[in-house]
């Protein structure tokens, strides 16, 4: 659904005061990236974009994810954990059962306070359909990368096509973007409007010479898919 510039703001809006503590920022041996959390009927899971879990060496820890406060410290090396990402190069996507995160943060003195994607948002095939050839609103929720190194919390308000069983970003976005999750909306039988999780942006690359707007974008690895994969699947590293 291609939303009215209004509506797309209070969307916006609203997605940071419902899910903004579901983001945790990657810091990576390349380019930096984001991931967020999913509350899946088989559990908990943090997701990334592949090529982020490839290169992932820590967690950012916001403040406002952890408490007591002051007590979690910066940020969480990914090394310290029990065992490293389910990853699933196919759909591009990488996940982390929550269950580590947990239990490293109990053995150190604090607790997680996150906001996870709830599973019920995620899009479907028939939503999929729904779309079209687009273009739909897409409003990507993500952390980028400030000046001094600082990972602010971002929202882009973009548009979305369909690109064979995926989605596409019909734009170029900042850098720490990767990985992050993407929002739409839809309506249902009785006309209201109901958030949708379209799936985690993977990185850039050219759009296919058939697409109607040729342009650099971000595919999107749609969130039925990835949760067809959970919690098995892919490839598992340390």
């Amino acid at each position: 659904m291609l939303l009215e510039p209004d509506a797309e703001d209070e969307v916006a809006y609203e997605l940071c005061q419902l899910l903004g503590r579901a983001i945790l920022p990657v810091d990576t041996a390349g380019d930096p990236g984001t991931a967020f959390f999913l509350s899946h009927p088989a559990g908990e899971f943090l997701l990334t974009a592949d090529v982020v879990a490839g290169q992932a060496q820590r967690l950012g820890l916001r403040p406002s994810v952890t408490e007591p406060a002051g007590v979690a410290g910066g940020s969480l090396p990914l090394a310290d954990l029990p065992t490293g990402w389910t990853r699933d190069p196919q759909v591009g996507v990488a996940a982390l059962p929550t269950r580590e995160l947990h239990g490293y943060a109990a053995g150190h003195g604090w607790r997680w306070r996150v906001q996870p994607v709830p599973a019920a948002v995620a899009v479907t095939a028939d939503d999929l359909a729904a779309f079209a050839a687009g273009p739909v609103t897409a409003i990507v929720l993500a952390l980028g990368v400030g000046g001094d190194g600082s990972r602010p919390l971002e929202v882009a308000v973009e548009r979305a096509v369909r690109d064979g069983d995926r989605l596409r970003i019909t734009a170029a976005l900042p850098a720490g973007y990767v990985g992050a999750p993407v929002f739409g909306v839809r309506p249902d039988a009785a006309g209201e409007i109901g958030l949708r999780c379209l799936g985690v942006l993977l990185p850039a690359e050219a759009a296919p010479a058939v697409e109607v707007q040729s342009v650099d974008g971000h595919p999107v690895a749609t969130l039925d898919r990835v949760l067809a994969a959970l919690p098995g699947g892919g490839e598992r590293r340390a």
